[in-house]
Parts: structure tokens; sequence; C-alpha cells
């Protein structure tokens, strides 16, 4: 839990992915075009990986885990999240208010 904690908080946006998985490769897809530079942790390429994907069903509380995506620090969610708080309005607000974009 330490390690998903630490890594969180490295920088504005932070996405626990898997290579193979297209869900996550939509979410940092979008949110690279809205011009975020996220971090990616690539578990399956992690040697703490396990470990890492251990920690993140606790905090969301349901597998599969990826994409766990992370803004300021916090635990926004999966892909279901970041696209309702896309299509509600809120991404961009949030988005924003942690420094991961400035326009």
């Amino acid at each position: 839990m330490d390690t998903v904690t630490k890594l969180a908080a490295q920088r504005a946006v932070v996405i626990f992915s898997t290579s193979s998985c297209p869900m996550s490769h939509t979410v940092i897809r979008l949110l690279i075009d809205f011009g975020v530079n996220p971090m990616v942790h690539e578990l399956d390429k992690d040697p703490r990986g396990r470990e890492m994907e251990r920690a993140l069903a606790k905090l969301l509380g349901h597998t599969p885990v990826v994409p766990a995506v992370f803004i300021g620090g916090k635990l926004v969610g999966s892909t279901e999240n970041i696209l309702t708080l896309h299509m509600t309005g809120n991404l961009i607000p949030m988005l924003k208010n942690a420094g991961a974009i400035w326009v």
C-alpha cells in the first residue's frame, strides 16, 4: 500500500495500468489529449506489480484494478469514473486544480 501511495503522489496524474488493457489505453489517451502528462505505471512490467495490484484492489474494492487513476494524489477510480467526470464537465476543473493542465 505504501508503494502505491508514494507513487500516486509523485505527479498530478498517476495511472496504474497494464500494457495489454484497452481501457487503460483509452483513459491514458483521453488525458494526453487534454494536455496531461500522466505518470503511467504498468503493473505487468513492474517487479512489484502484484503487490501494487493487491493494494489497488483493496483501495478500489473490486477487480480488475486497472486503470486506477489518481489525480492530485487522490484515487479517482477507473474508466467509468473518469468518463463520468468528463461527461459531466468535472474532469477538466479537477485536472486544473491538481496542476495537471493550465488551460
